[in-house]
């Protein structure tokens, strides 16, 4: 095949891309940037759709943040690839800062106290849901007890608070991010035109040089 990679990535290169990629989040950001920019669609709707992408990264669902920005995108009546593109914006180097931002949020409109720092109980508690729930898995196949006290302190403290505090800061995102976006794409689309009929016209002009020499006497 043409297309088939030379080597097959080992799972740690497949680790290591997804948190540092190849060239760097900045070359990885341009290149979404570039993709967004190009989809065949009006500004109106690849906005919508990076609305709906942008709001999504502030939901503690992960493995689903396509679906549901993809979901939120035909609803809003958006771009669907648009929506998938922008939920990169939640990737290794924002995730905690953007939870820490809602779970804060979180805990002030829920009126929960919270005597400990959450950057760092955060990855703990996520390890330790995760733990629980693979051991609670494999007692189906070795009949141990299930406990499920881990993930109640973990929705209690972390899921619930970050799926409500995530609204706000999340709206506030997206909003922001639409109203960004919409003249930027309304922008590059109009030089693209404008690029494209010049060389639509350069190359018509080569294709008929006769028909642009002054008619003789």
């Amino acid at each position: 095949m043409v297309f088939k990679r030379r080597e097959k990535r080992t799972l740690w290169q497949i680790f290591k891309d997804l948190v540092w990629p190849k060239g760097g989040w900045t070359r990885a950001f341009h290149y979404v940037r570039h993709r967004v920019y190009r989809l065949p669609d009006s500004p109106e709707k690849i906005a919508r759709g990076i609305m709906a992408g942008l709001f999504t990264t502030f939901t503690p669902l992960y493995g689903l943040h396509f679906f549901i920005a993809a979901g939120l995108a035909f609803i809003m009546r958006g771009n669907i690839l648009a929506s998938i593109l922008a939920t990169f914006f939640g990737n290794p180097l924002t995730y905690v800062p953007i939870a820490v931002i809602a779970m804060k949020t979180g805990y002030f409109l829920l009126d929960i106290e919270h005597g400990h720092r959450l950057d760092k109980s955060l990855v703990h508690k996520f390890f330790d849901a995760g733990d629980e729930l693979l051991h609670n898995a494999m007692v189906i196949f070795t009949g141990g007890t299930a406990d499920w006290s881990r993930l109640a302190v973990f929705y209690h403290e972390v899921f619930f608070p970050y799926l409500v505090g995530g609204i706000l800061p999340g709206l506030v995102l997206s909003i922001v991010g639409y109203y960004v976006t919409l003249p930027l794409i309304r922008a590059y689309q109009k030089r693209r035109r404008g690029a494209l009929a010049a060389r639509l016209a350069s190359l018509k002009k080569r294709k008929h040089p006769k028909d642009q020499e002054p008619a003789g006497d």
